[in-house]
């Protein structure tokens, strides 16, 4: 496809080759069904080619966060790294044969629903397709979250994301400050820590932090799950079964207690310092926020160049980077681990409806989906990793193959029935929704006593499921073709 090139028609146009799109194409590709993937980027992997930043690794185990119809037998830990999690989602690709459907450097601008054609039109950075259906597969961990600070712009010194990390800026010797103390930061502050002069670490809420029971898979570890029949299916089973487990306390915050006192030793028993331990006790209940594992990142603040500011970041002017507590230090690099636009997705104000509305313009700031997959007003359109389905305890390739199989069979049963418009009913969608919201209120997700990212702009949370994986995968098994509007009418093609 090249520019110019106008018009080019696909059954189904899949947006970004991450695991969600990989996983996509995989299924069509089977299915006998046309397509083409979209990718801005040069290279495959999505979240796992873009967070380089030291330490960065997998925070649930290897053997389940793998896609089912692709195990890896070979993983050297029992939670991956980034460049192992990399290699291992591109042999998926070439091994299954869908990198020729992948249109590298070409960036979705805008993709529009067309009423009397009954299909999308796409216009990228390279020309103009149209498809059938449309699969938004960029994913919640896409795009970074920089907060705004005053004066950050005048900044003289490097600046940059943890998922966009500038491995060219030499850290060593230099006064860095950290903002956040998210996921990403919990990894790579251990890392870089050794290097740097001064660490200055900005914590606007402390994190509740577990021992991760990571280690290296021993030579005869790997032997058995590579060679004995069931071995890596056992693995599998038995972490999701943990995983699960996790999960009842997510729905029943009272047994969280327990967690918390794990939560509560492992400080103790890393952090000497009455004062510093003070400083990094959470005041919620486990689970409200991402649950953060690491055997390293408390012990690297315990180091005499390392002092943690129990504040958000004010102001910057020059060089010299203020607290909300009014304590100013000079800097050199500033690091934002701060996260991503899970909620309000840039994705979302290109993809519109048939009156030129867009998601962004429907959800006003609260995305909502049926069964996190498809949207009323969006006919023909499916988004992967949606809005309600994130768990905190278990893996996201589960989410997304039980959204795949419901994807596959909703493309096949259109194709059957000769449907050229299927959309779910708005009052079905609204339904699900409150269904949601009401079973939300007892987690600790919405009552542990935080303020977290799965909370949109307007104080609802968008982001999770409230009940167990097994419902999820229940609930996702089977199209339902009574909760759609569908058409067969013959549509207008222009």
């Amino acid at each position: 496809m090249t520019p110019g090139n106008a018009y080019v028609h696909h059954d189904v146009v899949v947006i970004g080759a991450g695991i969600s799109g990989l996983g996509a194409a995989v299924h069509l590709r089977r299915h006998g069904i046309d397509f083409v993937v979209l990718e801005k980027a040069d290279a495959i992997a999505g979240t796992w080619r873009d967070n380089t930043y030291p330490g960065c690794a997998c925070d649930v185990p290897s053997a389940l966060y793998s896609y089912s119809f692709a195990p890896n037998r070979e993983w050297s830990r029992l939670f991956a790294g980034q460049a192992e999690i990399r290699r291992y989602i591109e042999g998926v690709a070439e091994t299954n044969g869908v990198l020729p459907h992948i249109r590298f450097g070409t960036e979705m601008q805008r993709a529009r629903w067309d009423d009397r054609a009954h299909r999308w039109t796409v216009h990228t950075s390279a020309g103009v397709i149209t498809a059938d259906a449309l699969v938004a597969a960029a994913g919640p961990w896409n795009e970074p979250l920089i907060p705004h600070i005053p004066g950050l712009d005048t900044f003289p010194g490097e600046v940059f994301h943890s998922s966009r990390w500038n491995h060219r800026y030499d850290l060593r010797g230099k006064r860095v400050a950290v903002v956040g103390t998210g996921a990403s930061a919990v990894q790579f502050v251990p890392e870089i820590q050794p290097d740097v002069a001064e660490l200055h670490l900005y914590q606007r809420t402390a994190q509740w932090v577990l021992p991760k029971p990571d280690y290296p898979l021993r030579r005869l570890e790997r032997a058995v799950l590579r060679r004995v029949p069931g071995a890596h299916e056992m693995l599998r089973r038995s972490e999701y079964a943990i995983m699960e487990m996790l999960g009842l306390g997510f729905r029943n915050p009272v047994f969280m207690k327990a967690l918390q006192q794990v939560g509560r030793a492992w400080l103790r028993l890393q952090v000497h310092d009455r004062r510093l331990r003070d400083l990094l006790t959470p005041e919620y209940t486990p689970g409200c926020k991402r649950m953060l594992f690491s055997n390293t990142y408390y012990r690297s603040l315990t180091r005499s160049n390392v002092e943690v500011h129990p504040t958000a970041v004010a102001s910057v002017r020059g060089n010299v980077v203020t607290g909300g507590d009014g304590v100013e230090r000079e800097v050199d690099a500033v690091i934002f681990g701060t996260g991503f636009r899970i909620l309000d997705m840039p994705i979302a104000g290109r993809i519109v409806d048939g009156q030129g509305r867009s998601l962004d313009d429907h959800w006003s700031g609260s995305p909502q989906a049926y069964l996190g997959t498809t949207v009323a007003g969006f006919p023909n359109a499916f988004v992967l990793l949606g809005p309600s389905l994130g768990t905190g305890h278990t893996s996201a390739f589960t989410i997304l193959e039980a959204q795949l199989g419901y994807v596959m069979q909703a493309l096949i049963r259109a194709r059957q029935e000769g449907w050229t418009r299927m959309e779910p009913r708005r009052a079905v969608q609204d339904a699900f929704n409150r269904t949601v919201q009401d079973a939300l209120d007892g987690t600790v997700y919405n009552a542990g006593g935080c303020r977290s990212y799965f909370f949109d702009v307007n104080g609802r949370n968008s982001f999770n499921w409230p009940w167990s994986t097994d419902r999820m995968l229940r609930e996702l098994s089977t199209f339902d073709e009574a909760a759609f509007d569908v058409s067969s009418v013959p549509p207008v093609r222009m």
